[in-house]
């Protein structure tokens, strides 16, 4: 069992999988997007982003360390001349993986892995206030709930009025089972 062992083999030794990163990420940089299988997209999208990383830095050691990656100088001078003056000042994030759905020879899901083309908008982070735990809630429906009561009622006229019809029904309901009572009780 592989247990911690990240990536993917991808079918291929580990020379082939390297010259496949690497020619994978350079066609992504020389056209700015390719069409492959998922799995791939997903495995060289991590070396691809290093790279325009390394083209952002902008430095002698940096463009050493791509041309040693990438192993062909037109590819690193597009990197560092074309591809990564767009993306200064993203933080990350450079590419994108679209899925087109399965291949018609063998059923294989394909993708586009390609650059982000639109402008970085940089955005002020928001500081987001904790929602009230579920245990407070109704501790402060409960306070809320009188005052609402007291804001409804707000003519006395109307309450004096309303409490004379409740009595009167209430003494009308009181009588008529004690009746009822009465009559229940000489029969038994």
């Amino acid at each position: 069992m592989r247990h911690a062992r990240a990536g993917k083999k991808l079918g291929r030794d580990s020379a082939h999988r390297k010259a496949l990163y690497s020619n994978l990420a350079g066609a992504l940089i020389e056209h700015g997007r390719i069409k492959t299988t998922v799995t791939k997209a997903k495995a060289v999208k991590p070396y691809a982003e290093q790279m325009i990383t390394l083209g952002r830095r902008g430095d002698l050691h940096a463009r050493r360390q791509a041309t040693a990656f990438l192993r062909s100088r037109d590819v690193v001078h597009k990197l560092f001349a074309d591809v990564a003056p767009l993306f200064k000042d993203r933080p990350g994030g450079y590419t994108r993986i679209i899925k087109i759905g399965p291949r018609p020879g063998d059923a294989a899901e394909m993708a586009y892995l390609e650059l982000v083309d639109e402008e970085y908008v940089e955005r002020e982070r928001v500081a987001r206030t904790p929602e009230p735990v579920a245990a407070e809630i109704p501790a402060e429906a409960a306070e809320e709930a009188p005052d609402t009561e007291a804001e409804l009622v707000e003519d006395p006229e109307a309450d004096a009025e309303a409490e004379p019809a409740t009595e009167e029904v209430s003494d009308t309901t009181a009588e008529a089972p004690s009746a009822e009572a009465d009559d229940a009780e000489p029969k038994s």
